[in-house]
């Protein structure tokens, strides 16, 4: 990965930072609604009322340009959130079942452009999106400011994929257990591409259960992190490709002893042929330690490819 693909991450936060948007100006500008169901063009002011409207079927609910102290849960049918202008609609410090601003629990759902911020609940386990059946699809959103960006429950029959988003400032080790940038339970399939991963504040940067796994041309970026682990921990085991990301390990970790780690927990997953290659990983400039790029515990034929390791990082240690 070039220097210019490692900055090119983020469009949503990116776009957001140069164009803020408050809901006092974005509500004075017009009379459209906050949410609109684009296949009847019928408005609501809360999204709730949105998401029923939708019930058991198939709908897209579009979001104004505004900050939006709201949240919703959905219990069925097929749901496309999308912003208007990507970037620009905030669902801002409220969560739904004391869980999260989005609580899916429906046949599937697709996150388009949207921002998620400062979601924090009692048992230290707020998320911009707690999953917790069906497939997921999320793209060009912005999860920042929140004790996790993702969080799901187990679901072996679906996937989720991501892309071209962000995750900022997440992660929280001060409730039971750790929260994490980026959770996935027990799913069969978890695609990330293209996303950006950066200062973190507990926790691992992507940690999951899935069976099967894509992780690919990502920035994992921790030399502001604070109080940090692994940034990829595939806690079960997993198949899949871990390939063409850039990761940079900072000064400030709870555990520094390795970047990734294969079935730490459990063997629950095979990982015989698990490909890591083409990657780039490297301290922070003028930091002097050791750590393993991939810690292995699963027992399987890991495969470890060509990948580009910076002074004190070592290609394998089986644990």
């Amino acid at each position: 990965m070039n220097s210019l693909a490692r900055f090119a991450l983020a469009p949503a936060a990116l776009f957001l930072a140069a164009f803020p948007v408050t809901s006092s100006t974005a509500q004075s500008s017009g009379a459209a609604a906050p949410y609109t169901v684009v296949e009847t063009g019928r408005g609501y002011a809360r999204l709730q009322d949105a998401v029923n409207a939708i019930g058991q079927g198939r709908g897209t609910i579009r979001f104004a340009s505004l900050r939006f102290a709201d949240c919703a849960v959905q219990a069925e049918g097929e749901v496309t959130y999308e912003a208007a202008v990507p970037g620009q609609s905030i669902l801002d410090g409220v969560a739904c079942e004391d869980k999260g601003a989005l609580v899916l629990r429906g046949r599937g759902a697709r996150v388009i452009g949207l921002v998620f911020a400062n979601i924090r609940v009692a048992d230290k386990n707020g998320a911009g999106i707690r999953l917790e059946h069906g497939n997921l699809a999320v793209s060009q959103t912005w999860f920042r400011d929140s004790e996790q960006g993702i969080l799901t429950a187990d679901d072996a029959a679906s996937a989720i994929t991501i892309d071209k988003s962000t995750f900022t400032r997440l992660g929280t080790c001060e409730g039971s257990g750790c929260a994490h940038s980026l959770y996935v339970g027990n799913y069969g399939a978890l695609t990330v591409t293209r996303s950006r991963f950066e200062a973190g504040t507990g926790g691992h940067y992507a940690k999951t259960r899935a069976a099967r796994i894509e992780i690919a041309d990502c920035s994992f970026d921790d030399s502001r992190g604070r109080g940090t682990n692994y940034m990829i921990d595939l806690s079960d085991g997993a198949t899949g490709r871990i390939a063409g990301n850039w990761f940079v390990q900072g000064r400030d970790k709870e555990n520094y002893s390795a970047f990734i780690a294969v079935a730490a927990e459990h063997r629950t997953h095979p990982s015989g042929g698990l490909v890591i290659e083409d990657n780039d990983a490297r301290f922070v400039p003028g930091l002097d330690r050791r750590s393993a790029f991939v810690a292995d515990w699963s027992g399987d034929a890991v495969s470890l490819g060509r990948n580009a390791l910076g002074p004190g990082v070592v290609r394998y240690e089986k644990r």
